[in-house]
């Protein structure tokens, strides 16, 4: 059961944590979070703000003696990514999340844990909880809505905030400092069908990708896991016209920033050639298992028999769409030419839908050079109009440009070498973080990232390192005790 983790240490941290898996907080749904926030700098007394977009500012005065160190905001998002294999049961607006532990992991049952950011809120709360710790003045920044559009960093108040150093504790790889991260953009088509009349001699089946790995799309796309709304759609590409299979829905992705892990299609083919259709899925799903072989050891694709639909979408209509997803470019567009192994430009073709007589088609694309993000911006909707889409582009955020002379990034350097004997390495992260954006509102700020050990976030397999936890909490501890003075 989820309460056990409140047995780990540090304890302080932990039970923080606990107290949020007890509170659904899908993105754009958090107000719970917000209220637990409030509530909790409250209760310490502490100077507690929460601004028009619903982001809570926490404030908690300078140990004495450390009046004149410059001011840390310690940063994270409230709230999470709701992600749940298809065979669980779970209202993320209502049911808590059933957290527990497997060996040296935390882990959930069936669902995305939410680490990813809780670990940062609850390090962030504890510091302002913990009366032992020695500190110059914090501020504790919690933003809403980061994983669906980044709406609480955008939306931020100027001049609310008073720290010099902003240190966000949203990264998923504990003895790593991120000084730098990618921008994004999405980027959508939508076309419209015809609804036709389906045979009555045709045969229907629900058409069924599941078991695939998804995970996040910035920091798992360079992995090449499959794509169900691409191989979906390449399935139908290569069949249709051989059984006259005619598609009546599909749906497949559910999040912009979730490499998409299930996709189903609803489709009818004549009664006497639905055996070797049969046949066909099951000869795909061999084929698609020998491609991608143990990077996604747990895929499945059936094919069930299910109610003839009412409709099906015009024959037209059905191949742009099929063609249209096979076409689209999705994965990593280009490796960072100056840092080897880091994803430059990257695109995930999210969601597609189709429903009352419109097909959606999403995509996330991420980029650390603008330029590059902007072109393949004009690549997608090249593709998209050529498809007779119409096509929209919004949600643009800034990426953080990377400063090697950082007077953080040196203080954490040194605190790290000396109390874990090794410099962290230094990295760019190829994922969308707030500081870009809040930096833009709050110039001259001195940034950086860290966090625990992370995998597989945005995912149901997502889980956190229960040893790097604590690391992170000794880090971040000892790393505001030694802010150098002003």
């Amino acid at each position: 059961m989820s309460a056990e983790i409140k047995n780990l240490n540090p304890a302080s941290l932990w039970e923080i944590f606990y107290e949020l898996t007890q509170i659904p907080r899908p993105s754009k749904m958090e107000h719970r979070a917000v209220i637990f926030a409030k509530e909790f700098g409250e209760k310490l007394e502490l100077k507690t703000h929460v601004d028009k977009t619903g982001n809570v500012i926490i404030s908690k005065p300078a140990t004495a003696g450390y009046e004149n160190r410059p001011g840390v905001i310690l940063q994270a998002h409230l709230d999470m990514v709701p992600q749940k294999n298809s065979d669980t049961e779970h209202d993320f607006e209502n049911d808590p999340i059933d957290a527990y532990i497997d060996g040296d992991w935390v882990k959930a049952r069936g669902t995305t844990l939410g680490s990813d950011n809780g670990m940062g809120i609850a390090a962030a709360l504890a510091v302002l909880q913990d009366k032992n710790l020695k500190h110059g003045p914090i501020e504790v920044l919690l933003t809403v809505d980061e994983e669906t559009g980044m709406t609480g960093a955008f939306q931020l108040e100027r001049g609310v905030l008073d720290g010099k150093i902003l240190v966000n504790l949203d990264s998923e790889d504990e003895g790593e400092l991120y000084i730098g991260c990618a921008g994004g953009m999405d980027t959508s088509g939508k076309l419209r069908y015809l609804d036709e009349p389906v045979s009555t001699d045709s045969t229907a089946f629900e058409l069924a990708i599941t078991g695939l790995k998804g995970g996040h799309s910035g920091l798992d796309i360079h992995l090449g896991r499959g794509n169900a709304n691409i191989l979906m759609c390449r399935f139908m590409f290569d069949i249709a016209d051989r059984f006259d299979m005619r598609l009546a829905s599909m749906e497949g992705g559910s999040l912009r920033n979730a490499i998409p892990r299930e996709a189903f299609a609803i489709v009818t083919v004549p009664a006497e050639k639905k055996d070797d259709f049969m046949a066909a899925v099951k000869d795909y799903e061999g084929i698609y298992r020998a491609e991608l072989g143990n990077m996604e050891p747990d895929l499945t694709f059936r094919a069930s028999g299910t109610d003839r639909p009412l409709t099906i979408m015009d024959k037209a209509s059905q191949d742009i769409l099929v063609r249209l997803v096979c076409g689209m470019p999705n994965g990593v567009i280009r490796m960072d030419p100056e840092m080897p192994g880091v994803t430059e430009t990257s695109t995930n073709l999210a969601i597609v839908k189709t429903g009352d007589g419109e097909i959606d088609v999403q995509c996330l694309l991420r980029s650390s050079v603008d330029s590059a993000k902007f072109s393949l911006g004009s690549s997608l909707q090249s593709v998209f109009e050529l498809a007779g889409a119409e096509v929209t582009h919004s949600g643009t955020y800034p990426g953080w440009k990377p400063d090697a002379d950082s007077p953080i990034l040196a203080t954490m350097q040194s605190v790290y070498d000396r109390n874990f004997g090794k410099i962290p390495d230094v990295k760019v992260i190829h994922a969308g973080l707030e500081c870009g954006i809040i930096g833009d509102a709050y110039p001259g700020l001195d940034m950086i990232s860290f966090g625990p050990t992370i995998r597989f976030p945005h995912s149901p397999d997502e889980q956190v390192h229960i040893e790097s936890v604590q690391k992170f909490w000794d880090f971040l501890v000892r790393t505001l005790e030694e802010i150098p003075v002003k």
